[in-house]
């Protein structure tokens, strides 16, 4: 029980249980590189997890954007049921591909390529710790991304994308169809005449187009995630998603939410610019709750939090849906 949450704990969830992480779990992928690295975080018991793919940002820390970044999100999963595998794209500080690798600095095709290699050796991925062996529910994954992982997950789920740089990189499809549903944290929006000049000349990859965006999802955003580096819309930027993606079911929006979303990528940490125990806690609950949801035909944890974020908490967040 956390004493610091008041009006969030009224949304519910499963009983937690007792978590395991191992880390690293390395996998040598031709053409990457360096080696493929990831912690995976379970339950200490129980066979047949639903599986998360948990996918950092692009933020200013040193080892958030990593595999050891975004415990309050990996935690909590794993503690209400879920296998959460969190790898070390080629962006992050501690252990990417350095500023003058191809691709730089977002890497976003290697982005996705990451989660896909993952997909194709579920099974060894297993094997490689008898903690993991034969626990996992190869036919149950959800994927969510924060930021810059926002936009690898989208492309998971169908979008497009168009690096105005790369004239080889036109309206590139890699959606997957063996993800079931997703959630977009904070995800970048429209590029084009949405994006500052200062994005349009140094982030070319921020083009995405959400026409193909059908798989199940959820778009989450801070209605005070103003970055005017990035775009010259303010906050309803992280809103396109929703808007214009045919599979986004559902727009959670945390009021004064900003990019950190309540906290999400650390505790008491700098990238959190707007820390706050119960922001966190809905973005926690709910995520968790509308991929339950999604996963489980007739889970009813989406309907029950949508009910108690609108009785105990509306003024905190609301839930819009089309």
């Amino acid at each position: 029980m956390n004493d610091l949450i008041t009006k969030a704990r009224f949304i519910p969830v499963n009983d937690a249980v007792s978590t395991i992480s191992v880390s690293p779990v390395v996998f040598q992928v031709p053409g990457r590189p360096r080696p493929l690295e990831m912690r995976i975080t379970v339950p200490a018991q129980g066979r047949d997890l639903p599986i998360i793919f948990l996918s950092h940002g692009h933020g200013p820390s040193l080892y958030i954007s990593s595999m050891n970044g975004y415990t309050p999100l990996a935690n909590f999963y794993a503690q209400h049921g879920f296998a959460v595998i969190q790898p070390t794209h080629g962006n992050s500080k501690a252990a990417g591909f350095g500023p003058d690798a191809e691709g730089a600095p977002f890497f976003w095709r290697s982005r996705v390529e990451d989660f896909k290699f993952i997909l194709d050796h579920l099974s060894d991925i297993e094997k490689s710790s008898p903690i993991l062996d034969g626990r996992l529910d190869h036919d149950s994954v959800a994927a969510i991304g924060h930021s810059l992982g926002g936009q690898t997950v989208g492309m998971l789920l169908g979008a497009r994308l168009t690096d105005t740089a790369d004239p080889n990189a036109r309206d590139v499809s890699l959606i997957e169809p063996r993800i079931k549903a997703g959630v977009l944290l904070a995800a970048p929006g429209n590029g084009g005449d949405s994006l500052s000049e200062h994005a349009r000349q140094n982030y070319t990859a921020l083009n995405p187009d959400f026409a193909h965006m059908t798989l199940p999802t959820l778009v989450v955003a801070g209605d005070c995630d103003d970055n005017p580096h990035l775009t010259t819309r303010g906050a309803a930027w992280h809103t396109d998603p929703f808007h214009c993606a045919p599979g986004a079911q559902y727009l959670l929006t945390l009021v004064g939410g900003k990019h950190g979303l309540g906290g999400i990528a650390g505790f008491d940490a700098k990238e959190t610019d707007d820390e706050d125990p119960d922001r966190l806690a809905i973005t926690q609950r709910m995520t968790w709750a509308y991929l339950r949801s999604a996963l489980y035909a007739g889970d009813p944890a989406w309907d029950l939090a949508c009910a108690a974020l609108r009785s105990h908490a509306n003024e905190l967040a609301h839930v819009q849906s089309k």
